[in-house]
């Protein structure tokens, strides 16, 4: 099992379609052979995680798939569609390394690595309880401005489910030391890490780091 993680650019004109595909292409990629995990994704700044932060420009797909169909599902129709109707595209194929909590009540990455010697990505996804959301806003700004900070960051941005109450991180990193670094010794995040334990504002959490198998496009 791999993992591939799909990120389109488009301009405003083809909002509706891309409106269209979330709903559409649910179940069409939910059910394609050898998808054992798949979210559609809408893209923002990951500044604060409210719904300003939104880029209705910006769509992604994630998916876990046998890696013999990956091939298959990157000629598509569904992909095919997007890349039609977008104007830049970046694609990349993981391998699960560690992979620590739920989404949707699942464990969707199984651990196919133990270890990257290059480029890693992680991906955090957290669903907030309602009366988290506003401790947690707080807390975001000296978080994101630390990790768009730091050395060895290549590039991030904000994933989600919805506008509120589902968030999410995608990163991507030169290496494994660059992200522990920001992880366990960036002030800011080791303080949420602690506020989380305090006053467990996520009703489900998901951290998941991968090594990178191939990369096509621009983030």
């Amino acid at each position: 099992m791999i993992v591939a993680a799909y990120f389109w650019q488009i301009e405003k004109k083809k909002i509706p379609f891309a409106l269209s595909r979330m709903a559409l292409n649910r179940r069409a990629v939910r059910t394609f052979p050898g998808v054992t995990f798949s979210k559609l994704l809408g893209c923002g700044t990951g500044e604060r995680f409210t719904p300003s932060d939104a880029d209705p420009l910006r769509w992604g797909l994630l998916v876990a798939i046998d890696e013999n169909q990956i091939e298959t599902f990157d000629n598509s129709g569904f992909i095919s569609q997007w890349r039609k109707n977008s104007h830049s595209e970046f694609r990349a194929l993981l391998s699960p390394i560690s992979s620590h909590g739920q989404w949707s009540k699942r464990e969707p990455f199984p651990v196919s690595t133990k270890s990257g010697d290059g480029a890693i990505v992680a991906i955090t996804r957290a669903r907030i309880s309602f009366f988290g959301n506003f401790r947690f806003w707080k807390a975001v700004p000296p978080v994101t401005t630390s990790l768009h900070n730091s050395p060895g960051l290549i590039s991030a941005i904000g994933i989600g489910e919805a506008p509120i109450g589902l968030q999410g991180t995608f990163s991507l990193w030169e290496s494994a030391q660059a992200l522990r670094d920001f992880a366990y010794k960036g002030a800011a995040h080791t303080q949420v890490i602690a506020d989380t334990k305090k006053y467990q504002w996520y009703s489900e959490e998901l951290f998941a780091r991968f090594a990178v198998l191939e990369l096509r496009g621009t983030l």
